[in-house]
């Protein structure tokens, strides 16, 4: 149980932090100017092409020691950076890649009329994402960043390879202690299924209300 709370506090960071890479990059994307689109190009174009696992890796090693060299570059000494920190960061900047593509396929699909309509009143692009742009993008938004929650819950199990203990790790552990490596194994799967199923309940809700007002399938038919 410890570790699943572990693998929680992972998933809902990364996830939080994945959103808002996603939104800034969704935007840089459709109205940045050419370096702007071409920056965030590369960085989700090589998220989304290496394996996680070898992100993770270079992003857990490489990222902690690359900030050590410069803290003692400057003058200040080195730092120990936690795991769970560190494990939001790293999760946090993949999922980014993928919630970029996302959300840019979401304000993708608002009709442009309504974005055309609120800058002729002379919305700043501020109020223009907060009023019209999130609202109107997040029923076609919504399944996507489902499934990226749900890899992310996944995805925690990754960490376990730095040595960060969420619930991978920590059943391994004692199912190594106990020798009773079947009912920890499938403890871990259940786990993992209820915090799914859970998971879709809440989703399932959220995106009935963010419907709200727009026509059903049966009413479309």
């Amino acid at each position: 149980m410890r570790g699943l709370l572990h693998s929680i506090e992972i998933a809902v960071g990364a996830t939080c932090l994945g959103l808002l890479i996603g939104t800034g990059g969704a935007y840089g994307k459709l109205y940045g100017g050419p370096v702007v689109r071409d920056l965030l190009a590369v960085y989700t174009t090589i998220v989304r092409a290496v394996p996680e696992l070898v992100l993770i890796l270079l992003l857990y090693y490489a990222g902690t020691d690359l900030i050590n060299q410069l803290l003692t570059a400057i003058g200040y000494q080195r730092i120990d950076i936690s795991g769970l920190a560190a494990g939001i960061a790293v999760l946090g900047f993949v999922q980014g890649a993928y919630s970029t593509e996302v959300i840019r396929g979401a304000i993708l699909a608002i009709p442009q009329g309504q974005i055309e309509a609120a800058r002729a009143y002379g919305m700043s692009p501020g109020l223009l994402l907060r009023r019209i742009i999130l609202p109107a993008m997040l029923p076609f938004a919504i399944p996507g960043l489902a499934n990226l929650w749900l890899i992310a819950t996944k995805d925690t199990a990754l960490l376990a390879v730095v040595g960060f203990n969420e619930l991978t790790l920590e059943t391994r552990q004692a199912a190594g202690v106990t020798k009773a490596y079947l009912i920890f194994y499938v403890a871990a799967g259940v786990l993992y299924l209820l915090l799914s199923l859970f998971s879709n309940l809440v989703i399932g809700r959220i995106e009935a209300w963010s419907r709200r007002g727009m026509p059903s399938l049966k009413e479309a038919r």
